[in-house]
């Protein structure tokens, strides 16, 4: 069962003529995590300093925690950011994995 977190992501930012635009943009997106596959969790500082900073969307609380999952992908990782601290990100791996059940074979 998965997951759902909200990710902060950098946008894509492009002028009118195809350069890259010099101002750091970031969105929120929703997105679902297999709790299996977290290899690690930390507090992100840089993204709460780009909230103090006025980059990140304006409906976030100045006062809200970023965490930085690491997610196994095999041979590779990935990295996301979410909303949220690691404590309350911690709190709902935990609750899925309390809410699955375990099937006996008989």
């Amino acid at each position: 069962m998965n997951i759902r977190l909200v990710e902060v992501f950098q946008q894509k930012n492009v002028s009118h003529r195809g350069i890259a635009a010099s101002k750091q943009s970031f969105s929120l997106r929703t997105i679902f995590i297999n709790p299996e596959h977290v290899v690690c969790m930390r507090s992100d500082e840089l993204m709460s300093n780009r909230l103090d900073e006025g980059l990140l969307p304006e409906n976030l609380d100045s006062r809200q925690e970023f965490t930085k999952l690491y997610i196994n992908r095999g041979q590779s990782g990935l990295d996301v950011t979410v909303v949220g601290g690691p404590e309350l990100v911690q709190k709902k791996i935990d609750e899925v994995k309390a809410q699955q059940k375990t099937v006996l074979k008989g």
